[in-house]
């Protein structure tokens, strides 16, 4: 068995004493919280789970007394992962590296509220040899309900390596998403995302976030969606997401960043039912470009699209077909 870090929500409100006058933020804090270690108070404020007067800052930020400090963290702990015979559907593998297309519904590793039938689980049944490796050789993730490619290590120098070109952004990751309203053309998204300052389990466009880039090109346009195609430079949680809801072309069926439901005008019971059904974000990791961690040849992987997704290409297709014949 492999291990993984439980989560327990912290939810505090401290004022700073005047006697940490002139102290750093992280150093103040020490001194008010001593069960909390100052390495993770520090985490924490470079995280943006702890805000001064409201405001993120970083952990050098000087205080005076009497500030107000918000923590709305999560404090992680030691959990052991254990083998579960969870089907994967394996696009590649070798003795270094597997490739997996992910289904919608599967979330990648254990944390709160999931510490059964994730990914980490089913990799662990598959391979025993991955309880070596942190996280059973994953190295990078999806949210539960985006499906398509990943790349997991087989080997600790594998995952050294991948973990090396995610950093560097020497993977090639294209997607396919569809998204609500007409775009006129595709473009580039340039904004830092960081934690949303007041709902903490969403991801936002904020000063001082991490950089992040998402390049999109439309594919087709519909008469109140559009289906694109994207490459990521960067891969923050929610990117995507994040980015398209910023542009007002939320993508279909995203439950957190999806917005009110729109329709094209006039149309019809059966496709205004076929778009409701559709409940998670539609959004799907199509492509997958790496250098091979042993190797060092370029190699590539594709997935076709899930059926519930092309499913509503067909309904965004037959609606405009049927407006274009009328």
């Amino acid at each position: 068995m492999s291990s993984t870090d439980q989560s327990t929500h912290i939810h505090k409100v401290v004022i700073i004493p005047d006697t940490a006058a002139g102290k750093r933020l992280d150093m103040a804090l020490g001194q008010v919280l001593p069960e909390y270690s100052r390495s993770r108070l520090k985490t924490w404020i470079e995280q943006g789970e702890i805000l001064l007067d409201g405001r993120q800052v970083r952990p050098r930020e000087k205080v005076f007394g009497g500030e107000q400090v918000a923590i709305d963290a999560q404090l992680v702990m030691h959990q052991l992962v254990r083998p579960e015979p969870i089907p994967l559907d394996i696009v590649h593998e070798d003795n270094a590296i597997l490739v997996i297309n992910k289904p919608a519904g599967l979330v990648v590793h254990p944390a709160a509220g999931n510490w059964q039938g994730t990914l980490q689980n089913a990799l662990l049944h598959y391979d025993p040899d991955l309880d070596a490796l942190p996280r059973a050789g994953i190295v990078h993730r999806l949210d539960k309900d985006t499906t398509g490619l990943m790349v997991v290590a087989r080997t600790l120098e594998a995952h050294t390596q991948l973990v090396k070109a995610l950093q560097t952004h020497a993977v090639e990751r294209e997607y396919q998403a569809v998204v609500q309203g007409v775009m006129t053309a595709g473009g580039m998204v340039d904004a830092p995302i960081g934690r949303h300052p007041v709902d903490r389990k969403r991801m936002a466009i904020v000063d001082g976030g991490k950089p992040s880039v998402t390049h999109y090109r439309v594919r087709q346009r519909y008469r109140a969606h559009t289906h694109i195609i994207l490459n990521l430079e960067t891969g923050r949680t929610h990117q995507i997401r994040v980015h398209m809801a910023s542009l007002h072309h939320p993508l279909v069926g995203d439950p957190v960043y999806g917005g009110r439901f729109k329709l094209p005008p006039g149309a019809s019971p059966e496709f205004i039912q076929q778009l409701k059904a559709f409940k998670r974000q539609a959004l799907h990791a199509a492509r997958l470009s790496l250098l091979h961690p042993v190797t060092g040849k370029s190699v590539s992987w594709s997935a076709e699209l899930p059926e519930d997704f092309t499913s509503l290409l067909d309904a965004l297709g037959q609606d405009l077909s049927e407006h274009e014949r009328s």
